[in-house]
Formats: structure tokens, sequence, C-alpha cells
């Protein structure tokens, strides 16, 4: 068994989220497995300046080995309490054994999600990822940080907002978000990350004018709109050091902490494996390597051990309790 041990990373230029959480008198514990997140690799088509992962086509060339696939889906499926597989990157499609994984999973009846940067599904060598994702209903969580072409090409580059247009619509062609095609089996969401250092807006508001912009503009439908808060950690940290507002963004997410967020926060029910088989609380803390004893798929036994043990914190988790609250699955309050 894991040993409890309660990990802290504070940065001094806010209270430490630790001492926060224990003011307002919480255990900070994992009290249920229901959702696995798979980091598969950095490397991805796209550069992003909000990515926390810090990934890319060229210097990020990370990807999970089959000998640590393997043994992630040995552990998954003696798991019956995971709900969720959430395959994630880098851009996930691009590590070979994407697609023995999330078919493994679908097959048992797990909800199987593709963190999908929208780009992947017209990159050449990929034609192949929107029928798989279809065939196979796998949900689809898509990142589209706004409806305004200018915008999403500052955060994701040049070009990425015509091609995320059309990976869209190639989607909705498919049957996503589009109901009475396929009995509402194939689930189609959109992310939106703020492409400056503030929160989000309310998410429902912006679900509404997300709908009504892309259905009129461009005839797309999708599910949800998905508001995340951006992490300050890795690229965007270097994004917000740069331009010299990294502690007044920090200061800005601890004075919004919303206590009623801790319930629903992402790593409550979740934990996160790494493309090298090491396993954290969350994908952030993965990031910044802030782990409980630096576990791997190798020492431990069942992922059941990581239910009803201390959860990794750091400063960057104001993140995740600021405002609405904020999560993989967008807004919490």
């Amino acid at each position: 068994m894991l040993p409890i041990v309660q990990n802290d990373s504070p940065t001094g230029v806010v209270t430490p989220f630790s001492q926060r959480i224990r003011a307002n008198g919480e255990r900070f514990l994992r009290r249920e497995l229901s959702e696995l997140q798979i980091n598969l690799g950095k490397l991805c088509n796209q550069t992003c300046t909000h990515c926390h992962v810090d990934a890319g086509p060229t210097k990020r060339r990370e990807n999970m080995s089959a000998d640590v696939a393997r043994r992630v889906m040995e552990l998954a499926m003696e798991t019956p309490s995971l709900k969720t597989i959430d395959l994630t990157g880098g851009a996930p499609e691009m590590n070979p054994h994407f697609r023995e994984m999330a078919k493994l999973f679908r097959d048992a009846g797990i909800r199987v999600i593709d963190r999908c940067n929208l780009t992947i599904l017209s990159e050449p060598g990929y034609e192949w990822v929107a029928p798989f994702l279809a065939d196979n209903g796998i949900d689809v969580i898509a990142s589209l940080p706004c409806y305004l072409e200018d915008n999403v090409d500052s955060q994701r580059g040049e070009g990425v907002f015509t091609r995320s247009i059309e990976g869209l619509r190639r989607l909705n062609e498919l049957g996503y978000a589009v109901p009475g095609k396929t009995d509402g089996r194939l689930r189609l969401d959109l992310v939106y990350n703020p492409t400056g250092p503030h929160l989000p807006p309310a998410q429902d508001a912006l679900e509404v004018d997300y709908r009504r912009e892309l259905r009129n503009r461009y005839a797309i439908e999708f599910d949800s709109l998905l508001a995340i808060t951006n992490i300050p950690i890795r690229r965007y940290a270097q994004y917000l050091r740069k331009r010299g507002v990294f502690d007044d963004y920090l200061k800005m997410l601890a004075d919004a902490f919303n206590p009623a967020a801790i319930e629903g926060v992402m790593c409550r029910s979740l934990i996160s494996i790494g493309w090298d088989g090491r396993i954290y609380d969350c994908d952030f803390n993965q990031m910044v390597d802030l782990s409980i004893e630096s576990p791997t798929v190798w020492t431990i036994e069942s992922l059941s051990e990581f239910v009803e043990r201390p959860i990794a914190l750091a400063d960057h988790c104001y993140g995740c309790t600021a405002g609405a609250g904020s999560s993989c699955s967008g807004s919490l309050t």
C-alpha cells in the first residue's frame, strides 16, 4: 500500500493552498475512483500558448510505450469502479496505441473521451481518426477557445481556427451532436479557455453565445461548452511571466477562491497516468511532477490503492477552485 504523505508546493505569492484547505476544515482525500485520465504523450501537431502540457510537434517526442500501455490497460480493466477513461496528450491520437486502448475500454462498456484538438482530423496520415471515433462511440471533447478566428489563431497558431471548423463539420457529418442521427450515442463538447489572464465568464451564458455564433456562421452543432480556467504552470506560466503578470494572476485566483468548488474538483474521483507510467492526482500535478511518493504502474497492485488517500496540493490548485470552479469537465458551481 502507498504511504500517506501530503505534499505541498507553495509559491510565496499567496497563502499556500493546503493552508487554505485546512482553514476551511477539509481533509483533502480522494473519495472514489470513477475516472482515469491517461496522458499518452507530449507529441502534438500544435503549439498553443495556454498548453499546460508544454506539448508540440518537434521538441516534445515523449510517447507512451507498448509496455506501459499494456500495464495501464491491465490495471484499468481490473478496476470495476471506473466509469470513464479520458485519453489526452499532446494529441493522444498520435500515440500508436491509441486505437487499441480506446477500443478495449469501449468494448468493456466504459465511456471513453478523446481530448481532440480538431486539427488532427485533417493532419496528413490521420484521416482515420474521425471515422474511428464515430465507429467506436468515443465521446469527443474538443478545444475551441473562441468562436472568433483571430482569438483562436492568436492562442493556437495561424490557420488553426479554419481547420478546427472543418473538424467540427466532419464530426457533425459523422453524427456527433446531431439529434436523431445516432440515438445520442456520439457526444461532442467544446472547451473554452480564456485568451487572456482572467477567469472564464459564466459557462451557461457563454454556451448560449457559442451555440448561436457557431450555428449561424458555420451550421455547427455541439452538446455542451466546458469553461476551463488556465492553470499557471508550464507554458502558460511562461506566458504570464513574460508579460510580468504571473503574481497578479495567481493572486486573482486565490482571491476568487470558492469553497463550494472543493467538492467537485476532479482529483476527488480521478487519477492521472503519465506517458511514462508514473501516477499523479491530476493532469496538472503531472505536468509539474508533483506526486505522492512517485508511484508508477509497476509499483502498485491496484488503482484502488488511491481511494481514501491524501491528494498532493500546490498553489496552482487555486485555478480549480476560483470563481465557479474548474475541472476537465468545465465549471463546478
